[in-house]
């Protein structure tokens, strides 16, 4: 994102694989800290911790100065979950099978890759914009 600042646009939705423990929850904390302004700090923490229990993932709303008593609440609701259900029902239709799953102008990458790789796809298509004269 740093390399090409507001000529391309990430869009994350979820996609917790139904066989995982805790993967549907910690798409639903991902989504409560959002509402407090702390989405990617809990992506990091989730990755970095890799506990996704709920008291690990109350811990790490604390950690990240959230309110833990609305991280709670909107947790133990299930607030998110429609949200969350909305992002797998659009996986199914865009024929996501594996996460991490990419998209650039419609070129679909699944799986982790290299800057390089991304790199490549999107200066082919930022140069076809210009060319098209976008």
């Amino acid at each position: 994102m740093e390399t090409y600042g507001d000529k391309v646009r990430l869009a994350i939705i979820h996609f917790p694989y139904r066989y995982r423990d805790y993967a549907a929850l910690a798409a639903q904390a991902s989504e409560a800290a959002r509402a407090q302004g702390k989405f990617w700090e809990m992506h990091d923490l989730m990755l970095e911790r890799r506990k996704l229990d709920r008291e690990s993932l109350i811990a790490y709303a604390g950690e990240l100065g959230l309110d833990v008593a609305r991280f709670t609440r909107e947790l133990d609701s299930e607030k998110h979950l429609p949200r969350v259900n909305q992002d797998v029902e659009l996986a199914r239709r865009l024929d996501i099978y594996q996460t991490p799953t990419f998209f650039i102008n419609g070129r679909k990458l699944v799986g982790e890759r290299p800057f390089e790789a991304f790199q490549a796809i999107i200066d082919e298509e930022l140069a076809k914009a210009q060319a098209a004269g976008n």
